[in-house]
């Protein structure tokens, strides 16, 4: 999300990119690498699920990759991407409930004491892989899942965030359309 109106070189089109610097982004990829684990570990090929939870973690994390560079040319593109991040993460969450749910074990509540010791590691600076590990490969598979569930949860609120982020910012500032417009107004009331 880029809700910066500096543009680039004095033009219309404003800085766009940067998705490595959004925590959403930092996590999503965290939530990748932890279900290319999980399924390793916990599916056996051919298993379907394993290429539509590794798909739905991957379309999280490359839609605001792909969100975050588009923001330049159309923030509609931007809204809709972010959104697809959004429901694709979803889908994992709902994925990983379900690997518990059929293996009998819990999905914890808010109030569970290991969801409050992820809340604590969720506010390491600079969080990574290694942040999670000991939870993400743990030997328990219920904390691994939960773990997940956690993961994502906390990328779909960022997300959330970001699209009342980018409709504020688009209310505010308008589209490429409008810079467009503008610019070229000022193009030439400079020449006159």
């Amino acid at each position: 999300m880029n809700t910066n109106n500096n543009t680039q070189n004095g033009g219309f089109i404003p800085k766009h990119g940067g998705y490595k610097n959004l925590i959403s982004f930092q996590k999503a990829e965290i939530i990748y690498d932890g279900t290319i684990y999980f399924t390793k570990r916990f599916y056996r090929k051919p298993d379907r699920t394993i290429d539509q939870m590794v798909q739905a973690a991957r379309s999280g994390k490359q839609n605001i990759a792909e969100a975050s560079m588009a923001s330049a040319m159309s923030k509609q593109t931007e809204i809709f991407l972010t959104n697809v991040a959004k429901a694709s993460l979803e889908e994992l969450e709902l994925d990983y409930e379900d690997f518990l749910r059929t293996n009998k074990l819990p999905i914890w509540e808010k109030t569970h004491r290991l969801v409050a010791r992820f809340r604590e590691l969720n506010r390491t600076p600079h969080a990574n892989y290694q942040t999670y590990v000991n939870a993400i490969e743990n030997e328990n598979p219920e904390i691994c899942a939960n773990a997940m569930i956690c993961l994502i949860k906390i990328v779909i609120y960022l997300l959330a965030k970001q699209i009342q982020q980018l409709e504020k910012n688009f209310l505010e500032n308008g589209g490429i359309r409008e810079r467009m417009t503008k610019a070229r107004i000022e193009s030439r009331n400079k020449q006159k």
